[in-house]
């Protein structure tokens, strides 16, 4: 048989006996409806899911669809890419979002305000994804985003919301600010993308690792590491969507719907039954966003 053509959607899943919820996807940048991303995750088990704001634009739409879907939660913040591009501008398309004009510390300041405003929404679950992202922005970037992250730590903090970090290539400066400030009782670090060590050091301030369709590709011993030592009552999981596929689909679109995909091999990893997985997932991540 000839492979899939990566344009067509990866089929649907063996169902889960437990309902699961999907900590983290980007409905707004996928291919389906909201209707029927939700229906077509719930046709497999995935009920519930986080949708996650990453710009103004963003955060505004993840507001809107939560206050309109009753399995849509939302979570708002300027994504730490974003911070530099509001502060610096984009002259040259570095983002790949068009040209933007720089802004300065006061364009950074009024977008903050707003994403505060967006946080005191009842169907608003978090605060995030912020954090740093090494990966993407050099040094000239740095500063706005390190101002940025505190910003939203003190943000979810004050509105008793949850704390969902990006951390790319960033591990020790993210552990250091959240030292520094204080995190917030709930703190969700989204597409976990550290080491076993790590690991132990969120379990032991009691920070939430969400693992992604990542930890299913073969060069990602590393995360399975951590997630063989992350707690069973600390452990999410998420798609990322439309990013981070599981195998065997890796290269296709991502949606909510392939979330078993990713629980069943993380079950395996933690030498779990997928219904305790999928129990403990549940529980956690309801306790996490506070639903």
């Amino acid at each position: 048989m000839a492979p899939q053509d990566k344009n067509t959607p990866p089929p649907l899943p063996e169902p889960l006996r437990v309902a699961v919820a999907d900590s983290h996807t980007h409905l707004d940048m996928q291919d389906a409806t909201v209707e029927e991303a939700l229906a077509k995750a719930a046709s497999v088990g995935v009920t519930t899911v986080v949708q996650v704001g990453c710009d103004l634009a963003g955060s505004r739409w993840a507001a809107e669809t939560a206050a309109a879907h009753e399995a849509v939660h939302a979570t708002v913040a300027l994504h730490p890419n974003e911070a530099p591009r509001i502060v610096l501008g984009d002259p040259d398309g570095w983002s790949r979002q068009g040209a933007r004009e720089a802004g300065g510390d006061g364009a950074l300041d009024a977008a903050l305000a707003e994403i505060d405003k967006l946080a005191g929404l009842p169907q608003v679950r978090g605060v995030g994804e912020t954090g740093l992202d090494y990966f993407r922005t050099g040094p000239e970037g740095m500063a706005a985003q390190e101002r940025s992250f505190r910003a939203h730590i003190e943000i979810a903090k004050r509105h008793g919301k949850a704390l969902v970090i990006h951390d790319r290539e960033a591990h020790d400066d993210v552990l250091r600010i959240l030292r520094e400030e204080g995190a917030p009782e709930r703190t969700v670090f989204h597409c976990y993308s550290g080491d076993a060590a790590m690991a132990e050091i969120c379990a032991a301030a009691g920070y939430f690792m969400s693992f992604a369709g990542n930890v299913t590709f073969k060069n990602a011993k590393p995360l399975r590491d951590a997630l063989a030592v992350a707690p069973p009552e600390l452990v999410l999981v998420e798609t990322d969507a439309p990013f981070l596929t599981p195998a065997p689909y890796r290269g296709r679109a991502n949606a909510p719907y392939l979330i078993p995909v990713t629980l069943r091999a993380m079950a395996e990893v933690k030498g779990m039954t997928e219904d305790a997985l999928a129990t403990a997932i549940a529980a956690n991540t309801a306790r996490a966003f506070g639903y």
